[in-house]
Order: C-alpha cells, then sequence, then structure tokens
C-alpha cells in the first residue's frame, strides 16, 4: 500500500486577532484520508487553528502547506481553491433560500463535487426538506446542510468546526456515518470537536490543545493508555 501523502502541514503557526496573540507556534500534520481532531477546551485555540489555515484571521505567521502549496500569505478565497472546505461553528445557513438553493450556491472551488442526488442519498433528511427554507429547518439539518454545501464545492480537505453541539443523539450518530463515508471516498477531515465520544470512534490522531498552542498528539492506537491525560485536559 502507498504512503499516504500528506495533505496539511501547520508549522510554527502564530495568529494574532488584532493586538491578542491567540496562537503560539502550532505543529500539525494530517494525511490523505485522515480524520484529525483537534481536542481542547473552550478558548484553547482550536477555532482558531482552523480559522488561520483559511487566513480567516487578523495576521499570521509561520508555514501552512496545502498539497505542498505555502498558503500563508494567500488569501481566503485562493485558499479555498486549493480543495479547502470550512464548515463553521455558525453554520452560516442563507435563511431566505430553499435547502437546495442552499446547496446550488456555493460555486466549485475544485473538479469533481458531489452532485445534488448523490447528497440527497447521503443526507436523507435533506432529501425530504428540499424544499423547504433555511428557517424551517432544525438545528440538525442546518447542521447536514452545512455540511452537504462543501461536499458540492469539490473540496478534499474538510475542516469541521463543533457540528454535534446542541444536537439530539440520533443526528449526532448521522453525523458520524457521514464522516466515515467522506473518509472512505479518500476525503481528509479536522474535526474541532468538544463532544470525544462522537470523535473518538472516527479519528485516526488527536491532538490536544492548551493556550494557543499543541500540548500532546497521539493515534488512535494510543487511547487506551491516555485516560489521565483526556481527564485532565478535557474532563472525560
Amino acid at each position: 500500500m502507498p504512503e499516504a501523502r500528506e495533505v496539511l502541514r501547520v508549522a510554527d503557526l502564530h495568529a494574532w486577532y488584532g493586538e491578542s496573540h491567540v496562537l503560539h507556534g502550532v505543529d500539525f500534520a494530517v494525511q490523505r484520508g485522515e480524520v484529525v481532531t483537534l481536542l481542547g477546551r473552550n478558548g484553547a485555540g482550536r477555532t482558531s487553528a482552523l480559522k488561520s489555515i483559511l487566513g480567516m484571521v487578523g495576521r499570521r505567521s509561520g508555514s501552512i502547506l496545502i498539497n505542498g502549496v505555502e498558503a500563508i500569505n494567500l488569501p481566503s478565497h485562493r485558499i479555498a481553491r486549493l480543495g479547502v472546505g470550512y464548515c463553521p461553528e455558525e453554520r452560516g445557513i442563507y435563511a431566505s433560500l430553499s435547502t437546495e438553493e442552499n446547496l446550488l450556491l456555493p460555486p466549485q472551488v475544485q473538479a469533481g463535487g458531489m452532485p445534488v442526488e448523490e447528497i440527497y442519498r447521503m443526507f436523507p433528511n435533506l432529501e425530504e426538506r428540499r424544499a423547504s427554507q433555511g428557517t424551517r429547518l432544525s438545528g440538525g439539518e442546518q447542521q447536514m446542510l452545512a455540511m452537504a454545501r462543501i461536499l458540492r464545492t469539490g473540496a478534499r480537505l474538510l475542516l469541521l468546526d463543533e457540528i454535534t453541539e446542541g444536537l439530539a443523539p440520533v443526528i449526532v450518530q448521522a453525523l458520524a456515518r457521514v464522516i466515515l463515508q467522506l473518509k472512505e471516498r479518500g476525503l481528509t477531515i479536522v474535526l474541532v470537536e468538544q463532544n470525544f465520544r462522537f470523535a473518538m470512534p472516527l479519528a485516526d490522531r488527536h491532538y490536544i490543545m492548551e493556550h494557543g498552542g499543541i500540548a500532546h498528539a497521539f493515534t488512535a492506537a494510543e487511547l487506551q493508555s491516555k485516560t489521565d491525560l483526556l481527564h485532565e485536559y478535557l474532563g472525560v
């Protein structure tokens, strides 16, 4: 089996919002087809790390290689065209548009975007609500739509921020199934998640963040030996 190619490498990444220095030399890497988590308490820098990869912070320094291309000085729209999709915590659904109009709106960033009918097979709830306005969707359906919209663009590196927050267990289970399907298709996923029980069976590797840096890194195979560490940093 050929060795997986590195899709993302973040090295000595610093980031600022105005005068506030929020990331302090973050280092991590993600291989093609991996699911990797950024874990940590609120304020640890996990969301800032995702936004920094996309150039959505005031200022950043260091190195961000996306499929071998240096992105640290690129604007956000150019970074997206390297095949990066971002699902923000606030979801960003267009309330006045229908489910299907929301799906069709984003531009393609790369060839190979998923057809709408294929998305409906992956998210049957959305097919049932294809004509419903965004405002009429439940929180879980809005989250599914936010994820599905990225798949239309052709992005192959997905940055997912707290996608399970506030959702019913049945929706959380459905999102887990979708992530496993995407992984089988060879997509690469970075998951910022508070719900460790959701992330644990999905991820190949875990990075724990604290105070704007990576405090610990371990693989899924090492999980059993990290119980005390997880309790210390995450309270789980």
